[in-house]
């Protein structure tokens, strides 16, 4: 028979491994969508900007004339250009969250190391980009990147607290209601 100690010790690196996979699998998408040149970077936010516009104009039942389309496509580059670094750091803010929450008790010092882990990540990618032709790195950039960092960290600890309330409002078996 296992000791408690010893399922404790299971428990936890069944959710750190998947999550730092996870991370890893993520890190190699942020670095590979750094890795593209402004045209390449370019053409794909464009087009992700167009399917976002068209997808409005079906769900709303809008007439737009092409070029109506074309502008409001350019005008939305941008801001999914910054919702997508947001997005990403905040899944990155997530799986650190998973990888070190089992091992360090919550609190600041959890709190400051997956925001310092968010903030060097987003630092290391805008200073890699600032190598490929085209791209440059931006300090605002990796700040959003930490600030998407540590919305997923809060998304990680509403969720637990949320998931610990109900947990203790249920009856526990055997007992009477």
């Amino acid at each position: 028979m296992m000791r408690k100690n010893n399922k404790d010790i299971i428990k936890k690196w069944l959710i750190t491994v998947p999550a730092a996979i996870a991370l890893l699998a993520l890190y190699v998408l942020i670095f590979g969508f750094s890795d593209q040149d402004a045209e390449e970077s370019g053409s794909l936010s464009l087009r992700i900007s167009e399917n976002a516009v068209e997808f409005y104009r079906d769900l709303a039942h809008k007439d737009w004339t092409p070029q109506y389309m074309e502008d409001a496509a350019r005008k939305m580059e941008h801001p999914i250009r910054k919702l997508a670094h947001f997005s990403e750091y905040t899944c990155v803010g997530i799986l650190v969250y998973l990888i070190w929450a089992p091992w360090i008790k919550r609190g600041k010092k959890l709190y400051l190391l997956v925001t310092v882990w968010v903030f060097v990540s987003g630092a290391l990618d805008e200073f890699h980009q600032s190598f490929v032709p085209g791209r440059w790195g931006s300090i605002w950039d990796a700040l959003l990147d930490t600030s998407g960092g540590v919305f997923g960290m809060l998304l990680c600890v509403i969720t637990l607290k949320i998931f610990k309330k109900l947990k203790e409002r249920k009856p526990k078996k055997g007992s009477v209601s």
